[in-house]
């Protein structure tokens, strides 16, 4: 089976299913990290080129069944993983967790897009806390504001000018998000619904002190996919896949 991975979920389940006798697990990474976290077991890092790429992958593999652990912003992928399992005809389960929900005390404004998550920015506040990814600054590239990035690795061209680039890796702590936004007077925080307690930490910090939240919605899933929301479902699916 292969594994569409890169997320905590994708580790997880490979973790689980690596050592099960009469199962190969194959899990695969995009390598948009430099230095990625790797799941137990056979690891390719790379891309397939498009649906064509990935249906002769599976084909030569003889790959029985595939789990989309993807980001939950990674749409591509998802979308050729769908096109490429149904033109080969290997079975496909998306294994996604859930989104944030706002709960008492929580002051956030969705947005479908990033763009529309800048076009907020100038009314809410002059200094923001961006942890939407190192490849997506393009959108506030042209804002008049001070940015706080954090990420993974150093963020790449276009970005804004008045800018701070914090290199970390969750999960992080209340504590820990608090201070920083205390440090850096921040007045907005700007993410993505990614889901997940690993990076849920900022949310709880930006409520108790009062700083409203801008959200990226998240991308639909292709039509017709199995969704589950737990490792230990995906797994189970694994085992009772013929």
């Amino acid at each position: 089976m292969l594994i569409l991975g890169g997320t905590r979920e994708a580790r997880r389940l490979a973790a689980v299913l690596v050592d099960r006798p009469g199962l190969h697990v194959t899990s695969s990474l995009a390598g948009r990290v430099r230095t990625p976290s790797l799941p137990p077991g056979e690891v390719r890092i790379g891309g397939f080129g498009g649906v064509d790429g990935l249906a002769g992958w599976l084909r030569d593999k003889a790959v029985d069944a595939v789990v989309d652990a993807t980001h939950p912003f990674a749409a591509r992928m998802s979308a050729n993983a769908a096109a490429a399992t149904a033109r080969a005809g290997v079975a496909l389960l998306v294994l996604r967790r859930p989104g944030w929900t706002a709960g008492p005390g929580d002051d956030w404004r969705w947005a479908d897009t990033l763009p529309e998550a800048a076009a907020l920015l100038p009314s809410l506040g002059e200094r923001i806390f961006l942890t939407t990814g190192r490849q997506d600054l393009a959108s506030f590239a042209d804002l008049d504001l001070w940015f706080l990035v954090r990420s993974v690795d150093a963020p790449e061209p276009p970005a804004p000018q008045r800018m701070h680039v914090l290199l970390d890796r969750g999960p992080f702590t209340v504590d820990g998000e608090r201070t920083l936004l205390r440090e850096h007077r921040i007045d907005v925080l700007v993410t993505k619904d990614s889901g997940g307690d690993m990076t849920a930490a900022k949310l709880v910090a930006a409520r108790e002190l009062g700083i409203p939240v801008v959200i990226q919605s998240r991308p639909p899933l292709p039509a017709g996919v199995t969704v589950v929301p737990t490792v230990a479902a995906a797994a189970d699916w694994v085992v009772r896949h013929p």
